[in-house]
């Protein structure tokens, strides 16, 4: 039976902010603002320290979170995602004890570590082996356990010819490289990583992510904040999303993913190339001028269930005749990686030629991407050289569907999904 690792219960968190500062359009208003500027600052003093139903939603009010509550359990691995400002930093920042909640309550049941900025808990002026020390002894373990570990942790950080050297004489990443590395290694029973992992090179982040995995494997309790769907639909059990202050889904990882990118984003089936902001700037040309998603039986949608048959019908207008011309079509995630490709060099017997305005339809049958938002980059060639290009033009959206005639439409981990054939061969 598991046992509770955190429990978040009601926490919410405000501050005051600074407001522009009244403009009179008469002397008279100036006087007078003058005169009842004594008093406005008294008030605006007594409320610093009370907030009640009243003024609870003034305009110098900010709410960092709001009625927040949630549980993690032992050895689970809760990612938290959200756009910038939703309180994912404020709500780490509470539950290592950083900052208090202005109401409710975090329980943490186990010693905790965080990593929530870089360097966090290193004093600049002594050098990264004293530091590893000293929050080892942070973190309540004893000199010989830190030893135990310390060559593991200075290996990993990749910092071994800088070790005796001053952190305040760190780059940014290295600081994070040797926080990250004896955070992971010193072995607390939680472990709270902000997005810092952003600072290393993709090679240490990789390095990270596996650590992560195994730091998780071994039963320690892990919330990991971060913009990076790909990491933490792979990595975390269950995710939360919050927005604006408010916790709006806690699920499965891939559920979360899902729902943060759709509130993030308009879906539509008709998409303007010609003006999208996705266009190169460096394109002379503007051949592009649209492209419009729809079902094998011409319905528009941009949302799919697995399997489908789509269709992607992308007009073009020239006012000049192009040769030799082929259009591509780039199938990526939400992150940027192209997932897939589809070219009409590759897969029409000929090269288009193309003049005055025009339409070409890419039919795609069977879809097996796993429920998720992709982007879709357009582009034309002619004899190879790029004409014009329209990267992250637009979205569309694939729902779980039985693609597999099981009654099942629980999509399985990966990019896509495999369509595979079972049976059982008795062995002789």
């Amino acid at each position: 039976m598991t046992s509770l690792g955190i429990r978040a219960e009601g926490i919410s968190k405000l501050y005051r902010i600074g407001l522009r500062e009244k403009r009179h359009d008469t002397f008279v208003g100036a006087l007078l603002g003058l005169v009842k500027s004594p008093v406005e600052n008294l008030r605006r003093l007594r409320a610093m320290g009370a907030v009640t139903e009243n003024n609870a939603d003034d305009e110098d009010i900010i709410w960092a979170l709001r009625d927040v509550t949630f549980e993690v359990q032992e050895g689970e691995v809760l990612g938290v995602i959200g756009a910038n400002g939703a309180g994912k930093s404020t709500l780490l920042r509470i539950l290592s004890g950083i900052t208090e909640p202005t109401s409710g309550q975090a329980e943490i049941h186990g010693q905790i570590a965080s990593l929530l900025e870089v360097g966090t808990g290193f004093h600049p002026e002594l050098t990264g082996r004293e530091n590893v020390f000293l929050n080892g002894t942070i973190l309540g373990m004893s000199k010989a356990e830190v030893a135990g570990s310390f060559d593991e942790i200075v290996h990993f950080s990749g910092v071994e010819k800088f070790i005796d050297t001053p952190v305040k004489r760190y780059s940014s990443g290295m600081k994070v490289r040797l926080g990250f590395a004896v955070a992971a290694h010193l072995k607390p029973e939680i472990l709270l990583i902000d997005e810092v992992l952003a600072v290393g090179d993709l090679a240490f982040q990789q390095k990270c992510l596996g650590k992560m995995g195994e730091v998780a494997r071994g039963g320690r309790t892990i919330l990991f904040v971060s913009h990076n769907m790909a990491a933490v639909e792979g990595l975390c059990d269950t995710a939360i999303v919050l927005q604006e202050g408010r916790l709006v889904f806690h699920g499965s990882s891939r559920e979360a993913v899902q729902r943060y990118v759709c509130q993030t984003s308009a879906l539509t089936p008709d998409i303007d190339l010609f003006e999208n902001p996705g266009r190169l700037t460096s394109i002379k040309k503007s051949v592009l001028k649209g492209l419009t998603l729809r079902s094998s039986n011409g319905t528009l949608m941009a949302t799919f269930p697995m399997g489908s048959d789509i269709e992607f019908a992308v007009r073009l207008v020239t006012s000049e005749r192009l040769s030799g011309a082929h259009i591509g079509i780039g199938i990526n995630s939400v992150m940027g990686q192209r997932l897939c490709t589809l070219d009409s060099k590759v897969q029409s017997p000929v090269d288009f030629k193309i003049e005055g305005a025009m339409t070409l339809v890419c039919c795609w049958p069977g879809c097996q991407l796993l429920p998720s938002e992709y982007l879709i980059t357009v582009w034309i060639k002619c004899y190879g050289e790029v004409v014009d290009v329209v990267e992250n033009a637009g979205r569309m959206a694939i729902t779980a569907a039985d693609i597999h005639g099981t009654g099942r439409v629980q999509p399985l981990p990966g990019i896509f999904e495999a369509k595979a054939s079972w049976e059982v061969v008795t062995s002789v």
